[in-house]
């Protein structure tokens, strides 16, 4: 996987590096809207992040 320059990947990535993680899902709320971020530390580690937070956000979005 390429390297993503996104401030909210980065973020995912510092708090990884800081705890030591090899995948991160970051589920952002503001009011009625979310958002949900992964980041992993190869790029298996990052598509299998993905796929968590795929189905995170599907299941926020279907509470709706």
């Amino acid at each position: 996987m390429a390297f993503n320059p996104s401030p909210k990947v980065a973020a995912a990535r510092e708090y990884a590096n800081k705890f030591g993680e090899n995948m991160v899902v970051i589920v952002a709320i503001s009011g009625h809207q979310f958002e949900v971020i992964s980041f992993g530390q190869t790029k298996d580690l990052c598509g299998r992040a993905k796929k968590y937070a795929d189905k995170i956000h599907k299941c926020m979005r279907n509470e709706r």
